[in-house]
């Protein structure tokens, strides 16, 4: 109790208290979010309509995706149009095994697939790497496995902003529980942009481009290399020969989408 100014007496002045508790703040978020949620319903970021949730594509889109697995080439997981087999291989492996232990791909490039890499690549649209890492996740079920991003050069960092692989490889460690290596691998020397070059252009830009951080710990582990798009292959082989000289005992390739050669399926 306490006196006021006029000499009467009034209660103790309690100072009011913000809701603390969890129920309290639900309360009060529950009607801004179907606010937001009415004027700005998730839609889907391959082609713009409105679905039911946020990171996930409509009804159109999920339908025209080619979903990749087996039956695959024993090396390096291209698919096959009916089960040749446990150890059949590629013509294409036949010819020239590949580096890496497989690359497991969630998709086959398309429209959507790419139209998805590209906005998250070029876009901005960073949320994206959240919906791939969730469809590549099925792949990335390698016990004790080290995820390690595709490295982009500083340059490149500095002017996108971001890491697109080590986006969807940290999503894909929260996800399965894997440890992630982000600066694992370093891109030294600064490479032209490698669409549109054929597969010797390829390996010849990267040759020396890629080394292994000193610090990483890839002795003896299974590498999850983590792209957006495979395509010739050259930089998963230039990524796997500096992780497998260092010790690497596996590197598999885990990439949203792979390009589709003649002769793959």
């Amino acid at each position: 109790m306490r006196s006021n100014i006029s000499g009467g007496v009034t209660r103790a002045l309690v100072p009011m208290r913000a809701p603390s508790d969890k129920a309290a703040m639900f309360r009060f978020a529950a009607p801004l979010r179907l606010a937001l949620d009415s004027a700005l319903p998730p839609r889907c970021p391959a082609c713009g309509a409105i679905v039911a949730s946020d990171h996930s594509l409509c009804g159109e889109c999920w339908s025209s995706l080619r979903f990749l697995g087996p039956p695959w080439c024993a090396a390096c997981h291209a698919p096959f149009d009916q089960d040749r087999g446990e150890d059949a291989l590629c013509a294409r492996c036949m010819e020239q095994p590949p580096r890496h232990d497989g690359v497991r791909a969630a998709v086959a490039y398309g429209e959507v697939a790419r139209g998805l890499a590209v906005r998250l690549k070029h876009g901005g649209r960073t949320g994206i790497a959240v919906l791939v890492a969730r469809l590549m996740q099925r792949h990335a079920d390698v016990p004790d496995a080290l995820l390690v991003p595709v490295p982009l050069h500083r340059w490149r960092i500095w002017g996108r902003g971001f890491n697109q692989a080590a986006l969807i490889a940290r999503a894909i460690g929260r996800m399965q529980r894997l440890e992630v290596a982000v600066d694992a691998l370093r891109r030294v020397k600064r490479t032209p942009m490698l669409g549109g070059l054929g597969r010797d252009a390829r390996a010849k830009a990267l040759r020396g481009a890629i080394r292994v951080n000193p610090a990483a710990q890839i002795k003896g582990r299974t590498i999850l290399l983590v792209d957006d798009v495979h395509t010739s292959g050259a930089t998963a082989d230039a990524c796997t020969r500096a992780l497998k000289r260092a010790g690497a005992k596996r590197v598999i390739v885990l990439a949203w989408a792979r390009v589709l050669h003649s002769g793959d399926d």
